[in-house]
């Protein structure tokens, strides 16, 4: 990629005076997200399972000049869910925006040879507990009678399963149909809910796909751009859904995926 400068199109003001709320946000694709957001205006609270992971993201993104604040969240856990949502109410006043990031992958295989303690981790994390976090937020964006804007973070594999991945890109795949179903709920108040499905992103959760020259190999045979992705180019298709210039999109998902086959 060279030298590429993802960020050159940021617009500082584009989310002013919006709040944000990001799962998993202190790696990766999460973090990614919650630092363009906060670069576009946005007051940003991010979270993940670690104390200490919580903390070094905020203090990056506050070096940075961000305004952000952080929680520990188990995004499993009723009690970590609330206190996150607690937080932004109490920091920020409020929430417009929610991403919900949050994904586990604790096996890998054929969909049918998945065990079913590893079946029910992968549904709980990557489709309930999404289905939980927006039910959680939506009073609370209800409350701010602006509208507000719900994001699911799926994958590619959720049209074009991956062979190791079956159980995950089923989860994956659950994502679309959630997010038809709210966003048609929610259009008659102007919460928009849309989806992001990435192809394989150079990020640690994706590193499996990236190691190995011969996984690297078969895995760039499959995108025609012939690169990974950088966690910031999925935090721009976020930033678009999230404002205003993606004010009469709902119920989609965006495919970014390098030219990788998803769907006709």
């Amino acid at each position: 990629m060279g030298s590429r400068n993802l960020c050159s199109n940021v617009n500082p003001s584009r989310l002013q005076g919006k709040v944000a709320v990001v799962t998993a946000s202190t790696d990766g694709i999460g973090f990614a997200i919650a630092e363009r957001l906060g670069r576009e205006g946005a007051k940003v609270v991010v979270s993940s399972r670690k104390e200490q992971n919580v903390k070094k993201a905020v203090d990056q993104l506050k070096s940075a000049g961000l305004d952000v604040t952080g929680v520990k969240c188990h995004v499993a856990n009723a009690a970590d869910r609330k206190a996150l949502f607690e937080t932004a109410v109490k920091q920020y006043g409020g929430i417009d925006i929610l991403v919900s990031n949050a994904a586990v992958n604790p096996e890998v295989g054929a969909v049918l040879d998945a065990s079913e303690e590893a079946w029910d981790k992968i549904f709980d994390v990557n489709v309930k507990c999404s289905f939980l976090l927006a039910k959680e937020a939506l009073p609370l964006i209800r409350q701010r009678k602006s509208g507000g804007s719900i994001v699911f973070v799926s994958s590619i594999a959720g049209f074009q399963p991956f062979s190791l991945l079956g159980a995950y890109s089923v989860s994956k795949t659950a994502l679309f149909g959630l997010t038809k179903a709210a966003s048609q709920d929610l259009a008659p108040e102007n919460i928009r809910v849309n989806c992001i499905a990435p192809g394989i992103v150079r990020t640690k959760f994706a590193a499996a796909l990236q190691d190995s020259e011969t996984a690297r190999a078969t895995a760039l045979e499959k995108i025609p751009m012939n690169r990974f992705a950088e966690p910031k180019e999925i935090a721009g298709v976020c930033a678009f859904l999230v404002s205003e210039d993606a004010s009469y999109i709902t119920g989609e998902t965006i495919v970014a995926s390098g030219g990788m086959s998803s769907r006709l």
